[in-house]
C-alpha cells in the first residue's frame, strides 16, 4: 500500500485581515489534502478570526518576530512535508504542488521558491537590491546554491524541520535556513516562483535597512560560529599587518642606530603580534568545537526517517 504523504502548509501572520482568507482559500484549491496552519503572531486586527472561518487551524505566538514564529511552527506541527509562506498573498499556491513532487522526486531536504515579480511594482527595488547584496555574501562565505536566499517561500522535509535549531528572531530566519542547509551540505533545490502584488490593506512588514543591517549581522556570526579558523585567521592577519606596519621602521632605526626611539609605538606593536597569535591559537581550537557541533547536528539530522515519495 502506496504511502500518503502528510503535507502541513505553515503561513506565519502579523494584521493579514485583508488577504489571508484568499491564500487559505488558493492553498486548500492547490492543496486540498493539506492541513492548513495559521500562525497569528499578535495581531491587531480579525486575522486570527477570519482564518478560523476559512477553514486553517490557527495558532498563537505571542514572541514577536517571524523567526519567533517559525521555531515555534516546526515545534509544534507534525507532518512528512511542510511548505512554508508568507500570508500576505504575494506567493503563488499553485507553485507547492511544483516544489513538493522535486522534494519529494528527489528525496531533497528543502526546496526553494525563487521569486521573480509577477508585475513591476511587486518586488521593490531596494528589497531586491538588498537580496541580491546579502544572497551574494552567503554565496561567497559559504557556498552558491541559492539565487534567492531571502525568499519566504520554501517546501521542507520532516528531517529538515525536525533537527533545524531555529535561532533568529525576525526576518533574517530565512538566512538561517539557508546556512543551516548549505553547512550539512543537505540536499536541496531551487525553482522560479512569481512574486504578486500585495493585496488592498496589506502592508510589508519588512523594515528595509533595520532587517538588512540584522541580516548582515546574522552572516558575520554565523560564519564566525561555522567556520571560526577562517575568521579568526583573517582577524589576526589584520593584527599582524599592523603590527608590522607600526613596527617595521623601529626595527629599522634600531639596526641602524641600536636605538628604540618609539617605545609607545614599539610596545603597541608587540601587543599587536600576541593578539595576532592568540586570534590564530583561537581560531584552531574553535574550530575544532565547530566540526563537533557540526557532527552533532547532522547525527540529529540522520536519525530522523527521509521524506517518503
Amino acid at each position: 500500500m502506496a504511502h500518503k504523504t502528510d503535507i502541513a502548509v505553515l503561513l506565519p501572520c502579523y494584521n493579514e485581515a485583508a488577504a489571508i482568507a484568499e491564500v487559505i482559500g488558493a492553498f486548500r484549491a492547490a492543496l486540498p489534502d493539506a492541513r492548513i496552519y495559521v500562525y497569528d503572531n499578535n495581531s491587531t486586527d480579525a486575522t486570527a478570526q477570519i482564518a478560523r472561518t476559512a477553514g486553517a487551524a490557527v495558532r498563537k505566538e505571542p514572541l514577536q518576530g517571524k523567526g519567533n514564529v517559525v521555531r515555534r511552527m516546526f515545534a509544534d506541527i507534525e507532518a512528512d512535508v511542510y511548505v512554508m509562506a508568507d500570508g500576505d498573498s504575494t506567493y503563488e499556491p499553485a507553485a507547492a504542488t511544483r516544489m513538493i513532487s522535486l522534494l519529494l522526486d528527489e528525496q531533497l531536504d528543502m526546496v526553494v521558491g525563487a521569486r521573480f515579480a509577477a508585475a513591476d511594482d511587486a518586488y521593490r527595488r531596494g528589497h531586491r537590491l538588498g537580496n541580491r547584496l546579502l544572497t551574494a555574501a552567503v554565496a561567497n562565505l559559504f557556498g552558491k546554491r541559492f539565487s534567492d536566499m531571502l525568499s519566504g517561500y520554501r517546501a521542507f522535509s520532516r528531517r529538515f524541520v525536525k533537527s533545524f535549531p531555529a535561532m533568529s528572531d525576525g526576518f533574517e530566519i530565512e538566512t538561517e535556513l539557508t546556512i543551516h542547509a548549505l553547512e550539512l551540505r543537505l540536499p536541496v533545490a531551487e525553482i522560479t516562483a512569481p512574486y504578486k502584488m500585495r493585496g488592498a490593506g496589506s502592508t510589508s512588514k519588512l523594515q528595509t535597512y533595520v532587517d538588512g543591517l540584522r541580516i548582515l549581522r546574522l552572516i558575520v556570526v554565523l560564519y564566525k560560529n561555522e567556520r571560526p579558523f577562517q575568521f579568526f585567521s583573517a582577524v589576526a592577519a589584520a593584527l599582524l599587518l599592523c603590527a608590522l606596519a607600526l613596527g617595521i621602521p623601529i626595527i629599522v632605526t634600531f639596526i641602524k642606530t641600536g636605538l628604540v626611539p618609539r617605545q609607545p609605538t614599539a610596545i603597541l606593536a608587540t601587543g599587536l603580534v600576541l593578539l595576532s597569535g592568540l586570534n590564530f591559537i583561537a581560531g584552531m581550537i574553535l574550530d575544532t568545537v565547530a566540526r563537533g557541533r557540526r557532527e552533532v547536528r547532522r547525527l540529529a539530522y540522520l536519525a530522523i526517517r527521509p521524506p517518503q515519495a
